[in-house]
Order: C-alpha cells, then sequence, then structure tokens
C-alpha cells in the first residue's frame, strides 16, 4: 500500500505555496494528477481485495455446510444398503422356507399318476 507520508515531496493535496511549487506550473499539475490516481487505484485495489476476502468466507462457510450435509447423506446410504441387504437375504431365507415347507411337502404328499 502506498504510505502517502512517507515522501514529503510527493503529496496528494495541492501544492504548497511556502515551499516555492507554483500550482500553475505543468510539471506540478500532473504530479498531482499522478498521485490522485495512484490514491483512486490503491483504492480500489483495498476495496476489490475486501470483497475477494469477503466472497472467499462466504464459499468458505457453504463449502463446510455442504461438507457436513454429504457426510450426512453417505451415513444414510451406508445405513439404507445394509437395511436393504439384510432385506434381501431375509427374503432369500423366507423364499427357502417356504420352497422346503410347501413345495417339498405337496411333492411329497401327492401320489404318482403312474
Amino acid at each position: 500500500m502506498i504510505n502517502r507520508n512517507a515522501n514529503p515531496a510527493v503529496r496528494s493535496g495541492p501544492a504548497s505555496k511556502e515551499n516555492g511549487q507554483d500550482s500553475g506550473d505543468p510539471t506540478e499539475r500532473s504530479g498531482q494528477a499522478i498521485v490522485a490516481l495512484l490514491n483512486q487505484a490503491a483504492d480500489s485495489a483495498k476495496a476489490t481485495c475486501e470483497q475477494a476476502i469477503n466472497t472467499a468466507g462466504t464459499l468458505s462457510t457453504q463449502l463446510r455446510a455442504a461438507e457436513d450435509k454429504v457426510k450426512l447423506l453417505e451415513s444414510e446410504l451406508r445405513h439404507y444398503q445394509d437395511r436393504a441387504s439384510r432385506a434381501e437375504k431375509w427374503l432369500s431365507r423366507v423364499y427357502k422356507e417356504i420352497e422346503q415347507n410347501f413345495f417339498n411337502a405337496q411333492n411329497t404328499r401327492q401320489p404318482s399318476r403312474q
């Protein structure tokens, strides 16, 4: 950042008559205009930097919230996958029980028609 007080020869205000500077001198006017533009650029850069920092902070907060949501959804996914797996095992067991108790029993009870 530009320190306006570091060099007394560079001032952002009008030229001082007590330093022997003539405000009508084109060199003085050009120097003052350049310093004024530099000050404007520095202020603009500072504002842009502050806006970028604020945006980065907001995005960082949103990212953390999204990561937390992803962890929660992954946990729920594992839970429901486990439930589905257990349900499939039970369906397989029920199927086998039905097959053994009803279909095999009917085959042994029915007389042969030969």
